[in-house]
């Protein structure tokens, strides 16, 4: 590839970010002079300089490698498969989390929202949906809202459905994911139910089933709430991914704990046992 290439990437990065050229040669180190031409393809950015670009830019790993080979440089980044014998202190210590986060629901995507494991909260959860939607790979976006998956249990689907799209929409504008993008359009297509479910009021609803009394629960963030064997459960979802990795397939896992956010969720899940 010619240094045009990497300097039209760059460029679009910058452009997404919305940054100057200036404001970001201030943060590299450089001047507006030498980024444009870097840019316009007039100057063959070193190897340092792309990185360092890349970071001030927050260009995801995965992109990092094709502007390295855009300049001419060999990919800095591994592309470790999750199976292989090197990634298996990372599954041990995924497992054992998912683990000790029972009994509440916990996961860990890839950057397609493809499920790469899961715990028995999931698990639970996921009873009753249909086993063509539980064949491998699972996508917990597709589970969540398909009309034949999760979503005709969720009690807040517009605004539970809204937050997920809004969210795979930032995702879409940081990162260059077709594929991301590909699943955006799937699942934004589902339909809805024809009227809509009653949603909670603004900072608290009624939770659980008929034994769980009438106690107002102020929400400190967006709930799901679910249905499950006839109780409606309460969650706040929080996502953890790992700190400066080096490798593509580990910038692209993220682990989903769902939290309980009223006592009566906690009440439930504690008595359904190990």
């Amino acid at each position: 590839m010619t240094t045009a290439s990497v300097g039209a990437l760059l460029r679009t990065w910058r452009e997404r970010r919305g940054i100057s050229q200036l404001e970001l040669a201030g943060r590299a180190d450089s001047s507006s002079r030498h980024i444009s031409f870097v840019e316009n393809g007039r100057s063959r950015p070193s190897e340092e300089m792309v990185l360092r670009l890349a970071d001030h830019l927050d260009v995801p790993v995965r992109e990092r490698n094709a502007l390295l080979l855009a300049a001419g440089y060999a990919p800095r980044y591994a592309h470790t498969p999750l199976d292989a014998p090197a990634m298996g202190a990372l599954r041990a210590g995924m497992e054992q989390l998912l683990t000790g986060y029972e009994p509440y629901p916990a996961l860990v995507v890839d950057g397609t929202y493809t499920v790469v494991a899961a715990n028995r909260g999931i698990a639970m959860l996921l009873e009753g949906v249909p086993e063509d939607l539980l064949e491998p790979p699972l996508n917990a976006m597709r589970l969540t809202l398909h009309p034949r998956g999760l979503a005709p249990r969720i009690r807040n689907l517009r605004q539970w459905r809204g937050h997920l799209l809004a969210q795979m929409e930032r995702q879409i504008a940081l990162a260059r994911s077709e594929p991301l993008r590909a699943l955006y359009e799937e699942v934004a297509a589902y339909p809805l139910p024809p009227e809509p479910e009653p949603e909670p009021g603004p900072g608290a609803h009624r939770p659980g089933g008929p034994d769980d009394g009438e106690v107002p629960v102020p929400y400190f963030a967006l709930p799901l709430l679910i249905e499950h064997d006839g109780h409606v459960l309460s969650f706040v979802s929080s996502i953890s991914t790992f700190n400066t990795p080096l490798d593509v397939t580990v910038a692209e896992l993220a682990i989903e704990t769902f939290l309980p956010a009223d006592p009566a969720t906690v009440k439930y899940l504690r008595s359904l046992g190990p």
